[in-house]
Formats: structure tokens, C-alpha cells, sequence
């Protein structure tokens, strides 16, 4: 399944035969052995995919995936999904994409090291010539960037770094500010309501749902329930984020938290004005969007709606704000960080959050304006935008 149905774009805009013929192959998808001896007796071992899906508009850009059940197939799905987040943006990257099957849990802050510089070894030339910037993602950190920035000894090479080694103040919160900022625009665009309280909930505890909830509650939205794989917890006249946020980082589960303890299948059933989905892909299905009551769903996640739960969401009324805008906050970041490398120019946090925020803005306003003129889905419209940036940018280079 592809995150962009060409077919059903082409509808709309003119997508030429050898445009698609590129854009439905990946540049570069490569296997890799990572073997690392670690000590006397330990061996790491695991399978490493590095994907190029388009580069036609920069250097391949994406996260670093650590997960036991990462695949080829998901490493493409995610490297096709940057190529039309930063299209969308228009951010002068690519898109690309790192998965590295391993626990993370298993390997100690020794092993991660060693893992890393191994990364750096086998992709060395990639990442010194700049074809391709990887930054932390799904069970990856700042930490990891750092060693590899350790071994290639170039700030532009990696990005999520730590801020004290070349990294970027506010590129943790980053992502989930993006999602927070699309929520509120959508919000008081689309609903025409004040983000003060709007209520929300949000499927996904991690670092974009926490950070997300932090934002919205900070600027008065109630977030009324919020979830982890495990279930979540919700209070109606609002829970107290901060707190939970603290209990959360201790406890890893809402147990002792205020409030009802629910299911992440009530907390997406729940009748408030937005849900976000930040956890994982294919959680809003045909099935469980019959059971959507919110007014506006913004995707969180990479790929949180199948295109089934996004047909039945779409004839039900419900506002959709596809991941390729909502969570574009980290790769917005991402490239303040990597021009700052390249300029040594001092960047602070606050001016990273108003960057993120007009960007983000700016594109709703593009697409909302398109899908208002030509009747169709935000998604329909930000798909519309992306991929005719990337054709233009095929015709720009002699590609097509």
C-alpha cells in the first residue's frame, strides 16, 4: 500500500507517465548486516534498511528506526512519506529512511554506541557527502545522533542531536509542537471555535503525543483523555498534563492517575472536538471510524488511517489533517538544525517554535484554500500540493 495514490491524484493534476514510473519505485532501498561484537561473548546482530525514495529536491531525509518488527516494506512506506512532508513544506530535502530491527530495550548505552558507530561504518560515505541526513526516530534518540555525529565528526551530517553537540534547543518538543500548532489552526479555522476550551484527546503517550498535549493544554484547550499501549485515562472537565506527564515518566502507565481508566478504543470513540492519533499506523480503521465522534482528527502518527477509515471518515463529515502536514514539525526543525550546522548561526527555541508555526500555518492555509475551490479532503489537497512540488522539482533536474 502506497501513503499516496498516484492514480487518484492524477485526477487532479497532471502527474506524466515517467513521473509516476520514478515516483512509484524507490531511488535506493538497501539491506544491510550490522554485526557488532560488543564483548568476549556478545554479538549484536540485525538487519539494517536504508531507503532513498526521492531525492529530486535535496538530500534523502528521515529517522533512524529501531524496532524488533521493522521492515523493508515499512522503511519504504516511511522514506515515501518524508519525500511529501518536506515536498509539502518545502523543504529543500528528500525523502528517505533508516530501520534497524533490534529491541532497543535489550542493548545497554555501551552496545547502542558500538551499534551507531557501526551504522556510521557501513553508510559512511552517504553521510560524510550529505545524500543522506538521518535524525532520531521510533526507539531512537539524541544520544544515538550524537555518536554518530562522534564518528563523522560533521554537525550537518546528522540531525536530533543534542543541543550542547551541535543539536538544535527545541527539536525534542518539535514534532509534537507541530501537531499542537495544525490542532489549534485547525481548530479555530475549521471548527471556528477558540483553542480555549476546545477539547482533545490524544492516542499516544510518546514523545509527540505528550508534547503535543503539553502545548494545547498550555494554551487552554482541555485535554480530557489521554492513552499509552496500554489504555489511557479520561476526565471530562480535564486532566492536568503536567502532572501526568511527571506520574508518566515514572510509572509508565496512567494506574494512579485521576480519572476513569479507559481503552484506546473508547478513547478514540470519544465525542470531543479533536482526536489525535500520535501512537502508531492503522489504528483508525473502517471498523473503529464508525466509532469516531470527533469533529477533526489531525494525524499525530505516520500513517495513523487506512484509506478505508479515511473514505468513512470523509463521508461522515469528520475533518482529517493528514500526517504529511500534521507532524512535520520535527523535519522543520530538522533543517533549522542543519543550516545552523552549515552557517554556525545561533538559533533559540522560541525562534525554532515560530518557524515551525508559520510554515505549518502557511501550508494549512495553502491547502484549505485548494481543498475549499476544488471541493475535497485536506488530505486530498495536501497530497495535490506535495506531489506536484516534487514533479516540478523531476522537471527542474532533467529527470522527466
Amino acid at each position: 500500500m502506497r501513503s499516496v495514490d498516484l492514480e487518484n491524484i492524477s485526477k487532479y493534476i497532471e502527474v506524466p507517465d515517467n513521473a509516476r514510473t520514478l515516483l512509484e519505485q524507490c531511488e535506493r532501498q538497501t539491506i544491510i548486516n550490522l554485526n557488532v561484537r560488543v564483548s568476549g561473548e556478545r554479538l549484536l546482530a540485525a538487519k539494517c534498511f536504508v531507503v532513498y525514495h526521492n531525492t529530486a529536491r535535496g538530500p534523502a531525509k528521515g529517522g533512524i528506526r529501531l524496532s524488533p518488527r521493522v521492515t523493508l516494506e515499512e522503511t519504504v512506506d516511511l522514506a515515501e512519506r518524508m519525500t511529501w512532508k518536506t515536498a509539502l513544506v518545502k523543504l529543500p530535502f528528500g525523502g528517505g529512511k533508516s530501520g534497524i530491527a533490534i529491541d532497543p530495550s535489550t542493548i545497554n548505552t555501551f552496545e547502542r554506541i558500538n551499534l551507531f558507530h557501526e551504522f556510521v561504518h557501513v553508510n559512511e560515505c552517504a553521510l560524510t557527502h550529505g545524500s543522506y541526513i538521518p535524525a532520531p526516530d521510533l526507539g531512537s534518540n539524541p544520544l544515538d545522533m550524537a555518536a554518530i555525529y562522534g564518528q563523522t565528526h560533521m554537525l550537518e551530517c546528522v540531525t536530533g542531536k543534542p543541543p550542547r553537540v551541535g543539536g538544535l534547543p527545541g527539536r525534542l518538543e518539535a514534532t509534537g509542537r507541530g501537531v499542537a500548532y495544525t490542532a489549534r489552526t485547525a481548530i479555530e479555522a475549521l471548527l471556528e471555535r477558540p483553542i480555549e476550551g476546545a477539547t482533545v484527546a490524544v492516542q499516544g503517550f510518546g514523545n509527540v503525543g505528550s508534547w503535543a498535549a503539553h502545548f494545547l493544554s498550555a494554551w487552554g484547550a482541555r485535554v480530557v483523555a489521554l492513552s499509552h499501549v496500554g489504555g489511557g485515562v479520561y476526565e471530562a472537565g480535564g486532566l492536568d498534563v503536567e502532572s501526568l506527564i511527571r506520574d508518566f515518566a515514572k510509572a509508565s502507565d496512567f494506574s494512579g492517575a485521576p480519572g476513569d481508566l479507559i481503552t484506546n478504543d473508547e478513547l478514540i470513540a470519544l465525542d470531543v472536538d479533536c482526536l489525535i492519533p500520535a501512537a502508531v499506523e492503522n489504528v483508525i480503521t473502517a471498523e473503529t471510524a464508525a466509532t469516531v465522534r470527533a469533529a477533526l482528527v489531525v494525524e499525530g502518527a505516520n500513517g495513523p488511517t487506512t484509506p478505508d477509515g479515511d473514505a468513512f471518515m470523509a463521508d461522515r463529515g469528520i475533518y482529517v489533517i493528514p500526517d504529511i502536514l500534521a507532524n512535520s514539525g520535527g523535519v522543520i526543525a530538522s533543517y533549522i538544525e542543519w543550516r545552523k550546522a552549515k552557517s554556525g548561526s545561533i538559533t533559540g527555541r522560541d525562534e525554532v517554535f515560530e518557524s515551525i508555526d508559520s510554515l505549518i500555518g502557511a501550508t494549512f492555509d495553502e491547502i484549505s484554500a485548494l481543498a475549499a475551490a476544488r471541493n475535497l479532503s485536506h488530505r486530498t489537497a495536501a497530497e495535490i500540493a506535495a506531489v506536484e512540488e516534487v514533479v516540478q522539482a523531476m522537471r527542474d533536474r532533467g529527470w522527466i
